[in-house]
């Protein structure tokens, strides 16, 4: 009864590690192989799988993307400056078969090809150069390394270089030029200013003069209009005081005529208004004077005039002494105004 019992306990032990060797779990991130006494069979995708124990094996090979880490290397670059370059690699399997048999230690071979193309490239370029076309180098680096690595059934997604740290004397130089040059770039920037500063402030003073000047003309120009409306006004002015004082003295003149008209006057009166005129006229502001062309006659007349004037002055005393009348004094007789002398 005891050795049924092992025999069946053994039994069960067999059956137990057949059925635990037998089933295999595949995540969703990896792949299956399958090898048969030492011999690649089959890949398996992910889930629940089937294998014969003791006679067929599974390796499992992670299918997400993964990272190297290149170590820093020294490389010299063309202007033969030693520098310190690192970077990491990111891939990912395609093919595990050929992951797993074509590569027998994956990581140290990517490694070791990352830094020798990666030497390639920077002592290639110079300094300035590698520190400045890190996306160039990046990307010349992922196509290298990836057309090396597809035989592997790996394809690299990119590259990425971490650093890049030039000797201490070198940095101390980069240092003095930055220095240097982010003065240079402070002094330009304060002259253009200063520059641009002056041109505002000559342009200003431009505009000023321009507008300065503008106005003064403007001010002459309303000022020239101003006096010559007030030169048109006044003459305006005076044309219409001299129409209106001609045409009144010619009224005057027309009446006084034709009063003297209506009175009956003889020659005698005309000549003495005649005088009157000749008087007003020689009173005058004026510098030339216009002698009539009877002017000889008009004096005969007027010696002619007195001595009629004269004759009847006389007759009158006669008369009026023979009446018996009173007799006029001499200051109380009507003289004749003496001819106006002429110059």
């Amino acid at each position: 009864m005891s050795v049924l019992v092992v025999i069946i306990a053994a039994i069960a032990v067999v059956g137990i590690a057949f059925l635990i060797g037998a089933v295999k779990i595949v995540r969703p991130y990896q792949r299956g192989l399958v090898e048969r006494l030492g011999r690649y069979k089959i890949t398996k995708e992910p889930g629940f799988n089937l294998i014969l124990p003791f006679i067929e094996t599974m390796r499992l090979v992670d299918m997400r993307e993964q990272v190297v880490d290149v170590p820093p290397q020294e490389v010299i670059t063309s202007d033969n400056v030693v520098v310190s370059v690192d970077a990491v690699v990111y891939y990912e399997a395609t093919d595990p078969q050929r992951l797993v048999y074509n590569v027998a230690d994956f990581f140290t071979a990517i490694t070791k090809l990352a830094q020798t193309n990666l030497r390639n490239l920077i002592g290639d370029i110079e300094l300035d150069k590698a520190l400045t076309s890190r996306d160039t180098i990046n990307a010349q680096l992922r196509a290298v390394l990836d057309d090396a690595t597809d035989k592997w059934g790996v394809k690299v997604v990119r590259v990425e270089i971490q650093r890049i740290d030039p000797p201490p004397e070198v940095v101390s130089a980069m240092h003095a030029q930055m220095r240097a040059e982010r003065d240079r770039r402070a002094t330009v920037t304060e002259a253009r200013g200063y520059q641009e500063a002056a041109i505002a402030r000559a342009d200003g003073e431009k505009q000023s003069s321009i507008l300065a000047a503008e106005g003064r003309k403007q001010a002459a120009v309303l000022d020239a209009e101003g006096d010559a409306q007030a030169i048109e006004l006044r003459a305006t002015a005076e044309q219409i005081r001299l129409e209106k004082l001609g045409h009144g003295e010619g009224e005057a003149a027309r009446a006084r005529l034709t009063g003297i008209k209506a009175a009956g006057a003889d020659n005698v009166v005309l000549t003495v208004e005649y005088l009157e005129a000749l008087q007003r006229i020689g009173d005058g502001r004026a510098t030339k004077l216009v002698i009539p062309a009877e002017f000889s006659g008009l004096l005969g007349m007027v010696a002619a005039l007195v001595e009629t004037t004269q004759q009847r002055e006389d007759g009158e005393v006669e008369l009026r002494a023979r009446d018996g009348l009173p007799v006029p004094d001499e200051a109380e007789r009507v003289d004749v105004p003496p001819p106006t002398e002429v110059r």
